[in-house]
């Protein structure tokens, strides 16, 4: 987007007096402007199809389809238009749920309007936004599900595949580990490690730490092997 452009959002939520009471609030704001707000799943799903969007803001306690349902649809029809949740639920299962939907951030009701609008701008510049409960289920979903990670084949690699040492490092940004932490398990410095941050982000063509944690649980890209390791997962 062009700097200074306003952002236009389709709000979707049930509560017709919460949807108003967010909808003067993120209005108050010159770059945000509500187009359009839809109340069930299915017209939260019509109405991104109609409106020029650069964002949904979608609760997934919706009568009809559901919002995790919708967020999938519209992302099957739009890849590009990023969906972020603000929803009251935190739920392990429902926050794996909505990665495989391709949600691109998750924000608690609770969350301040400040830090909400924050979340708002960053998602539509392209990062990721997962508040710190989901953040820390993302973490365990990687660790619940280490021993069903495929190894990547080195017969088959994509062009842009990652090396031994990224596998490595990605394991450990998953886990939660600093570079510095990093940088004390693998004996290497920590401008190494961020040189193979910087290079895993680009392959993977995310833009930050956690998206790339998300990407490694959806699509296996960590060997089980470097999972299991002593000091890779603890």
């Amino acid at each position: 987007m062009k700097p200074g452009a306003t952002l236009k959002i389709l709000l979707v939520e049930d509560d017709e007096l919460f949807r108003l009471g967010l909808k003067m609030r993120l209005q108050q704001e010159a770059d945000l402007e509500i187009v359009a707000e839809a109340e069930d799943g299915e017209q939260a799903v019509e109405l991104a199809n109609r409106y020029p969007l650069n964002l949904v803001l979608l609760d997934i306690g919706l009568p009809g389809i559901g919002g995790i349902e919708a967020c999938r649809q519209i992302k099957q029809q739009q890849p590009n238009l990023p969906v972020l949740i603000l929803t009251s639920r935190s739920e392990k299962a429902l926050i794996l749920r909505l990665i495989e939907a391709g949600a691109q951030g998750y924000c608690l009701k609770g969350i301040p309007p400040e830090s909400l609008i924050l979340a708002l701008r960053s998602v539509v510049a392209g990062a990721s936004w997962w508040d710190r409960t989901a953040t820390y289920e993302i973490r365990a979903a990687f660790e619940d599900n280490r021993t069903s990670v495929l190894p990547i084949s080195t017969t088959e690699q994509p062009e842009n595949s990652l090396t031994k040492r990224e596998q490595e490092i990605l394991a450990l940004v998953a886990s939660g580990k600093s570079n510095q932490e990093i940088a004390k398990i693998l004996y290497i410095a920590p401008g190494t490690v961020r040189v193979h941050v910087h290079a895993i982000l680009q392959k993977l063509e995310v833009r930050d730490r956690t998206q790339a944690a998300v990407l490694a649980i959806q699509k296996g890209l960590v060997a089980s092997d470097l999972l299991s390791q002593e000091g890779i997962v603890n």
